[in-house]
């Protein structure tokens, strides 16, 4: 498998981990707001094969204890199974994102235990996910499906909502308490621009209305806390 990008340390993408982040390309949505828009449009170029992954993981043992696999979106990948088995292998925990539109796929890597940790994003109340996207149309049932192995399931989990205020309300934050009312964890992160985001013109929200967010979807998710916010 092409390795498209890897942070080699994170205190912060692996709860509770001091881990590193391996980033593969290719996605199937086009969200306006995204970071790694140059692993979703392929003009990122691999940087290695899995092997050297795993020669950088065998010298990080006893410096590092998780993996975060993210993207881009990983579940494309048909052996991504095969990279993680190799990553666990190592001894690693590892930890993996996803939007949540492959619960086939989610499916066989949770029952194989090849996730210790997933972080799921919910984009928006279902009225509003296809535009925040970037797509015309998208079929919620894979993303309802996802969040149901995840709610459902013995693997940890969280879901997250990047805000974006140019693209939610208050009242998307009641529609995604009332889908994912009882979830274990959720986190509002804040957008926040960058060279590689695909659309100028957004905005993270006032710490107000983010504050005014989380109450919201502490109503149906008690542990719903914050990121990005002072």
């Amino acid at each position: 498998m092409k390795i498209h990008g890897l942070q080699k340390m994170t205190l912060l993408d692996f709860p509770g981990r001091v881990a590193c982040t391996v980033f593969l390309g290719g996605c199937d949505f086009r969200c306006p707001y995204c970071h790694n828009f140059e692993l979703v449009d392929g003009t990122a170029p691999a940087i290695m094969e899995e092997g050297a992954l795993f020669d950088f993981l065998k010298k990080r043992r006893g410096l590092l204890d998780g993996v975060a696999v993210t993207g881009g979106e990983p579940t494309l990948r048909s052996d991504l199974p095969e990279l993680l088995r190799g990553i666990k292998a190592l001894g690693f925990a590892v930890k993996l994102d996803t939007n949540g539109g492959h619960p086939g796929r989610l499916r066989a890597i949770l029952e194989e235990g090849l996730a210790d940790y997933v972080s799921m994003d919910i984009k928006n109340s279902p009225e509003k996910y296809a535009a925040t996207c970037g797509l015309e149309t998208v079929d919620l049932a894979p993303i309802r499906e996802s969040v149901g192995l995840l709610m459902s399931g013995q693997t940890d989990y969280e879901f997250r909502t990047t805000v974006v205020d140019e693209l939610h309300a208050a009242e998307d934050f009641e529609a995604i308490g009332r889908w994912i009312a009882g979830a274990r964890r959720c986190f509002l992160q804040a957008f926040t621009d960058r060279d590689t985001v695909p659309f100028g013109g957004l905005h993270a929200p006032s710490g107000e209305k983010m504050r005014r967010y989380a109450e919201i979807m502490r109503q149906y998710v008690p542990e719903t806390q914050l990121r990005g916010v002072d």
